[in-house]
């Protein structure tokens, strides 16, 4: 018989955990939507843009690799840094396999090795993803960053990509499916991520206050989906975006309201592609101090707890 033409049998088919790790603003959450082919996860060039673990699996043909996205590794100084590293920590243990991405345009540092550690402390087999590599001009500089990371830690691959541009990412692919056990698919092939579409709304609104507003209103700001009304052909979102202190909801609505108007349009179109249906998104603005500091609007702003109600 043609081995081509060979019916799969269960020993044929790769399937498995993979984490990613890295420090913060490395391109680990451009690579898990690269690694999807859909946006899954908000992306913004401010660190720690990323507050919770994120879950998206890729479908192959003989493979199946259940990704979990994670924040940057940072030192945690606030309460929801501590619980955003605990996550790492967590996310860290019992995979199959550990993605360390790094930005391949930076010479490995003290906070890089430190970071590493942690990988090297789980014992499970680590590829590096070197992020970024579209913009080197010499290829030599390349491999003598590869040299570098060598020095530090014995890992199973160096894949260079660029998950801006998904360059290399189908490669990428192919071998972190070399890697995985031989197992039966863990999700059924129309299953995407276990983000509610509520939270996922709430993240594209922070998303779009990222990439408009600076200083020390980023990491302020949290947003939560209060109304979610499901119509055949409308969904009405109503949004409340907290910040810690007058002057960030100041800067946050705009002179006359324009910055608000800014970042509610601009969210609409993306919750609209995300939902595939019409949007009114209705968003306001309010006080809460230190939240970041609060238990309990920790929990609230949780996507585990945004059942839909």
């Amino acid at each position: 018989m043609n081995p081509s033409k060979r019916p799969r049998t269960r020993n044929t088919f790769h399937c498995g955990t993979v984490s990613i790790l890295g420090l913060p603003n490395a391109g680990k959450s451009t690579l898990l939507n690269a690694l999807l082919g859909t946006k899954v996860a908000i992306v913004a060039p401010k660190p720690q843009t990323t507050r919770n673990t994120i879950q998206g699996v890729v479908h192959m043909p003989r493979a199946q690799i259940v990704l979990l996205d994670t924040p940057g590794i940072h030192k945690s100084d606030t309460l929801i840094n501590k619980r955003m590293m605990e996550q790492v920590r967590s996310a860290a243990q019992d995979r199959d396999l550990l993605l360390y991405v790094t930005d391949a345009t930076r010479v490995p540092h003290a906070k890089e090795s430190k970071a590493i550690d942690l990988i090297k402390a789980t014992g499970t087999p680590t590829i590096l993803v070197l992020n970024k590599v579209d913009q080197f001009e010499v290829k030599g500089d390349l491999f003598e960053r590869i040299n570098q990371f060598k020095e530090i830690h014995d890992f199973v691959e160096y894949v260079p990509v660029s998950a801006l541009r998904e360059d290399g990412i189908e490669e990428l692919k192919k071998v972190i499916a070399a890697h995985l056990p031989l197992r039966q698919p863990m999700f059924p092939d129309d299953y995407l991520t276990d983000q509610p579409e509520r939270f996922l709304a709430s993240e594209l609104v922070r998303e779009k206050i990222l990439r408009a507003t600076h200083e020390e209103v980023p990491h302020a700001v949290a947003v939560v989906v209060e109304k979610w009304e499901d119509t055949p052909k409308l969904v009405r979102i109503q949004a409340t975006i907290y910040v810690e202190r007058q002057g960030q909801k100041i800067i946050v609505i705009g002179k006359g309201g324009e910055m608000i108007k800014q970042i509610g349009a601009k969210a609409r179109v993306d919750i609209e592609a995300l939902l595939e249906k019409k949007v009114f998104l209705e968003l306001f603005v309010k006080v809460k101090a230190d939240w970041r500091e609060d238990p309990a609007f920790l929990r609230e702003i949780d996507w585990r707890g945004m059942t839909g109600e």
